[in-house]
């Protein structure tokens, strides 16, 4: 079987091009940043994938679909090789995208990819409460550990 789940932020703007057929089908590429689990010498990674999206997806793609968008993705790997201009042999491999949707609102979106763009963003600590940010979490007290009946 050969499925494949993803969730990331775009890298950049979808690049859509339409095949030259007489039913010119829409043919979307663009970059997934996927966090890692785990991070090396405290620093989050990220993996780049390309992904490529053809028909209905790819106009989706072409008309909602911006850097910085948060998106989870279901499709396959898809691997090939072709001949560059200087006669080397160049491996890809591609998710084909079969579904596509938005993993976060529309404004979460939004204050995320001011923040993608602006990398000296720094966020300060919040202080426990009720949250302001508006992604609808409520920030935890240190030591309230104590009071958890599932801990």
């Amino acid at each position: 079987m050969n499925q494949v789940v993803l969730m990331g932020r775009l890298t950049r703007d979808p690049e859509v091009r339409y095949s030259g057929a007489d039913a010119s089908t829409a043919v979307a590429r663009y970059t997934l940043a996927v966090d890692r689990r785990f991070k090396r010498d405290g620093d989050a990674t990220a993996d780049f994938i390309g992904c490529v999206a053809f028909g209905r997806s790819a106009e989706f793609a072409e008309k909602y679909l911006r850097k910085g968008v948060k998106i989870c993705i279901s499709g396959r790997i898809q691997t090939g090789s072709y001949t560059n201009k200087d006669g080397n042999r160049v491996y890809t491999t591609d998710v084909v995208v079969e579904n596509q949707e938005f993993a976060e609102s529309r404004a979460a979106s939004e204050s995320s990819r001011a923040a993608y763009e602006a990398p000296q963003y720094q966020p300060a600590a919040a202080p426990a409460g009720p949250d302001t940010s508006g992604n609808g979490f409520m920030n935890i007290p240190d030591g309230i550990d104590e009071e958890l009946p599932f801990a």
